[in-house]
């Protein structure tokens, strides 16, 4: 049995992760335009680079919640730190297009192995009910703080030491993991350690028969297409527009400060209203917000309002859409189905940052993709309202 200060402890020690992990990974996108305009590239190398890592990030975080559910979580975690660290370093060292695209394979694995949904899911599984929705808020928090610091950290490394160098700043950062898993394997215990594959099978078909489970499934693929969209090109799509691209910069860093308000906010709201409800209310709200976005004149504070707006609905479905998935399948396999969730959020990540980059190149516009995320957003707000909240067949079978 854990002790309060043993939780406490690898509660801050997750945070640590979440901050590290999160922040560099997802404010990548600084390093777009200028990379692309120093080596000469289309806008697609790096964007397909970037889409590759969040499919294989997505990909590799089922994987890591079977290997969490069966056999903790503080080895998942420092596998992942060291080969994110090994594919930042190749981006650093290499300079050949291909090579480039081809580390988004490593470094998706590796930030899907150590990234904040694994460490939030381990903490969740260590509190009480009443806890859970407030400790994913706080570790999501944690993440959007990271993203806070490293946008305008990278822009500062950027004009410091240029591109290769500050990517190597970022390879070392994911080292300074290691030391906090000794505090999250004191309490981060296997919940499905006796289940063999014939289990977790039985787990994946109950899990995709509920329709609340599927609905959360493709609901979060919108998510991930508004998310790897913005972080990818909106610095980039600011520059275009004339403005300095430190105005960039700081629109990704508003979105993780406003985002840590959001988060807690939403861990609040799903320990007292509808999950589902707010999670609807999010999406509706982020179509309104993207569409006044590109209807309105583009100026530095019409950005940054922009910024703080979208920042507050940025990662607040994660807690929520978690503990949806925890709430209607229970807890044994929860590493493995948000894992699964995660896969889908990813793969609309996927396309956000790949077709961004693609439709830049033929059209030397984001019109279509803006327009295309106020869809989705419309659409996602409809697919969560028929969302079941109470526990379904798979979670009434745990033990």
């Amino acid at each position: 049995m854990q002790t309060r200060p043993e939780i406490t402890a690898a509660v801050v020690a997750g945070c640590l992760v979440a901050f590290i992990s999160f922040g560099f990974a997802a404010t990548f996108g600084v390093f777009l335009r200028p990379m692309s305009q120093e080596l000469g590239w289309g806008r697609e190398v790096f964007s397909l680079s970037m889409a590759i890592q969040a499919l294989c990030w997505g990909l590799t975080q089922p994987l890591a919640g079977m290997v969490a559910d069966r056999h903790g979580t503080a080895r998942v975690l420092g596998f992942g730190a060291v080969v994110a660290a090994l594919g930042f370093f190749l981006r650093g060292t290499v300079i050949d297009p291909a090579i480039f695209v081809a580390s988004g394979v490593i470094v998706g694995i590796g930030t899907g192995a150590c990234s904040f949904p694994v460490v939030i899911i381990a903490l969740g599984k260590v509190v009480t009910p009443q806890q859970r929705s407030f400790v994913l808020g706080l570790g999501t928090a944690a993440a959007s703080t990271g993203m806070f610091v490293a946008a305008p950290l990278s822009a500062l490394f950027l004009r410091v030491v240029g591109w290769q160098s500050a990517i190597l700043l970022i390879a070392a950062s994911f080292l300074l993991i290691l030391p906090a898993l000794v505090f999250i394997a004191r309490v981060s215990q296997p919940t499905a350690a006796g289940a063999g594959a014939a289990g977790f099978g039985h787990a994946l078909r109950t899990a995709f028969g509920d329709r609340a489970f599927v609905l959360l499934f493709f609901g979060f693929f919108v998510c991930g297409f508004h998310v790897a969209f913005i972080q990818t090109h909106l610095p980039a799509y600011i520059a275009d527009r004339g403005l300095a691209p430190a105005i960039g910069a700081w629109s990704l860093a508003l979105i993780g400060l406003f985002n840590i308000a959001g988060s807690f906010l939403s861990g609040w709201s799903g320990q007292r209203h509808s999950k589902k409800t707010v999670l609807a209310g999010i999406y509706a709200a982020r179509a309104v917000i993207i569409a006044a976005f590109i209807l309105i004149p583009l100026t530095p504070a019409n950005v940054y309002l922009f910024s703080a707006a979208m920042g507050l609905l940025w990662l607040s479905t994660v807690p929520l859409t978690t503990g949806l998935v925890a709430q209607t399948q229970g807890l044994r396999f929860l590493s493995t189905l948000a894992g699964l969730v995660f896969f889908s959020h990813q793969t609309g990540a996927f396309i956000g940052a790949w077709l961004g980059g693609r439709i830049y190149d033929a059209t030397g516009d984001y019109t279509a993709m803006w327009w295309a995320a106020v869809a989705l957003g419309l659409l996602a707000t409809l697919i969560h309202l028929p969302i079941r909240e109470s526990p379904g067949p798979l979670a009434q079978s745990d033990p």
